[in-house]
């Protein structure tokens, strides 16, 4: 199951109390205080990492709470300070304080780790307060509550390449044809309903991160469809493919569809509409004349690469194209 959001609630640990103690020891009869301070309550952090690719863990666990420290004790012992608890998710997860209504960190990138809760500070022993002046003080101090928020995670998939296009386009034909990545292909529309990831390697130990995003339709950015809830995972990429079918089972044109589209990435976004963009005519094995490819390019602003996911027909041209374009933004 893919899940890029989650609501939580986390919380820092507590602070220990601190001990009220004297000294009892045989011939030392005023031996004065000796109760110790509380323990810190433990932190809690935001760790992403490798290998983690949903927020399916924050699905069925709502609460989530660092370790408390423990109450200082006699002999001027220190309580034991708690546990920080260390969440970790995938990168490209965006943190929130949906209290505040603020965005805390962006997890962008493997590695990154942000506290968002500090845990108490442990209470003051008697032995703290014991002055010239006071020399048996008979209190001590309780320890502080931990931070806790509120917290929104929003998942962002970070890729390289994002392919996006009509349903049935062909873009989870393309992904499964150039990693390894196994999305569910099928004849009907919206075959894929949630994003999937596959990593595209090339000769010379060179590779870079692919998303098959689930087919827009006009209205996306309104919520048509499934693409108003995936849209923002093309938003991490570096470069856009665009699918597009030489042959739509609606009778459809592709130069319509690739406006259609187009708008949609505009309407949701304008730095979206403005990222690099390849256009990629598919199923050129359904056009041996090459008649259609020829009007499309026609009509479309940019240069069309024409490619068969099936036969793989012009696939590593493009993956080699793709890669030269991602290492020159890199």
């Amino acid at each position: 199951m893919f899940v890029d959001e989650a609501q939580i609630w986390v919380k820092a640990g507590d602070g220990g109390n601190g001990c009220v103690s004297f000294r009892r020891e045989k011939f030392i009869p005023k031996g004065g205080p000796d109760g110790g301070d509380g323990g810190k309550g433990g932190d809690v952090y935001f760790h992403a990492v490798e290998n983690i690719d949903t927020l399916t863990d924050f699905a069925g666990k709502r609460h989530w709470q660092a370790g408390k420290g423990q109450p200082g004790s006699g002999n001027n012992k220190h309580g034991a300070n708690g546990d920080d608890l260390i969440i970790k998710v995938p990168p490209g997860t965006l943190i929130y304080d949906t209290d505040l209504d603020l965005m805390l960190k962006d997890l962008n990138e493997v590695g990154l780790k942000v506290c968002v809760c500090r845990g108490g500070r442990g209470g003051k022993g008697n032995k703290a307060f014991a002055t010239s002046t006071n020399q048996t003080p008979r209190y001590a101090t309780n320890g502080k509550p931990g931070q806790e928020r509120n917290i929104k995670l929003e998942l962002k998939l970070i890729a390289d390449v994002g392919l996006v296009g009509m349903p049935n386009a062909g873009k989870s034909t393309l992904i499964s044809r150039c990693s390894a990545a196994r999305p569910k292909i099928a004849d009907y529309p919206f075959t894929t309903i949630e994003p999937v990831l596959g990593i595209v390697e090339l000769s010379g130990f060179r590779r870079f991160v692919m998303a098959d995003i689930p087919g827009l339709i006009e209205g996306a950015h309104g919520g048509a469809g499934l693409g108003y809830d995936f849209l923002k995972h093309i938003e991490r990429t570096t470069i856009i493919v665009h699918i597009l079918d030489i042959m739509p089972t609606d009778g459809s044109d592709p130069a319509e569809n690739y406006y259609a589209i187009r708008n949609e990435l505009e309407q949701y976004s304008k730095i979206l509409a403005q990222k690099p963009e390849i256009i990629v005519a598919n199923k050129i094995d359904l056009d041996p004349d090459n008649g259609i490819v020829k009007e499309l390019k026609e009509k479309l602003p940019q240069p069309v690469h024409p490619i068969s996911a099936v036969t793989g027909s012009g696939i590593k041209e493009l993956t080699e194209l793709l890669w030269k374009k991602v290492k020159s933004r890199s």
